[in-house]
């Protein structure tokens, strides 16, 4: 089961594309250290009590800006066997401390990487973020290779928010991707929910996806003969594909709970974070592994009683399976 817990909304970057833009007069909700504590201790149950593996992902604003970040990941580690991984912006890869406890703890970090150092610093709002995740990265990837069977294996992936300005650019950040020590590449359409003026400019058009789909094969195979696996299943590209056209499509049943949850910083339970507002369950609720193995006939009834507004145009990514190569 993949858990994804948005568990601060702070950033420290103003992304044109992003909710969490430092810009934005918005709240800037954080997730209580002890309720996560709490939850991890149920979802350490349900991987005991199911044989599943649990991984738990952390995504933000930044996450790793959330103080109790590292403290958290260790116990929920050591303690209940979880698997722990994050998203970041990088911003904050260049300390050793942080390096070191991500290589001690974390099985997998995706780097947001939106296309080379010019575009990626001004979309970002962030001059020289590029150069530094560049080095950063590089840095983890060294240790990472030094620590080889005696250490924790740390997957390094990177995320590219796709746009019209940015998709020529793509395949050469791939292979730059691959000489910073990256072993795994996705990507993401631009969407419009999170920042609506910025979208119309810059998303992704028929003849973009189009675009996109034909130099996917040749590129995914380029990068594995380097040891680099590009991901995006030919379901992700029509799902793509179909929204640049602006053609919805209609998922009735994506069997919410049975795969993926997701968390909010307010300890909102969900089956993805489109559907929080339909469908969420408070946290505090569950309180064992059957209570969680119960959570699928439990949204099975919210689905009954009331339809989520986002199923009638699916953008999950766990539906249309991005990480499948």
């Amino acid at each position: 089961m993949i858990v994804v817990w948005r568990v601060t909304e702070l950033c420290n970057l103003a992304c044109s594309f992003c909710a969490f833009d430092r810009r934005l007069d918005r709240p800037r909700r954080v997730s209580g250290r002890e309720e996560v504590l709490a939850f991890g201790r149920v979802l350490g149950d349900y991987q005991r009590s199911t044989g599943e593996r649990v991984m738990v992902s952390w995504i933000g604003g930044e996450p790793l800006l959330w103080p109790a970040v590292f403290e958290v990941s260790r116990q929920l580690q050591r303690d209940h066997g979880l698997s722990i991984s994050a998203t970041t912006n990088g911003t904050t890869l260049h300390r050793a401390n942080v390096q070191r406890q991500i290589l001690e703890t974390f099985s997998e970090l995706t780097l947001s990487v939106d296309g080379p150092a010019a575009f990626h610093d001004s979309v970002r709002g962030a001059p020289g973020n590029w150069a530094q995740l560049q080095r950063a990265t590089r840095a983890l990837a060294d240790a990472r290779d030094e620590l080889g069977v005696k250490g924790r294996p740390l997957r390094l992936r990177a995320n590219t928010v796709l746009m019209h300005n940015n998709l020529p650019m793509f395949p050469a950040l791939c292979h730059t991707l691959a000489d910073w020590g990256v072993v795994e590449i996705t990507f993401n359409q631009l969407g419009g929910r999170d920042r609506p003026e910025f979208f119309p400019s810059h998303r992704l058009r028929p003849e973009d996806a189009a675009q996109l789909a034909a130099l996917v094969p040749p590129l995914r195979d380029a990068l594995a003969q380097r040891g680099v696996r590009l991901c995006g299943s030919v379901a992700y590209l029509k799902r793509i594909d179909a929204s640049a056209r602006n053609q919805s499509i209609e998922v009735a049943n994506c069997a919410p709970g049975e795969r993926f949850l997701f968390l909010d910083e307010s300890g909102r339970l969900a089956p993805c974070s489109f559907s929080l507002d339909e469908w969420s369950v408070p946290m505090a609720e569950l309180s064992s592994a059957d209570d969680l193995m119960a959570l699928p006939q439990r949204f099975a009834a919210l689905r009954q009683h009331q339809s989520a507004l986002a199923c009638s145009d699916c953008p999950s990514t766990q539906v249309f399976p991005k990480f499948t190569a």
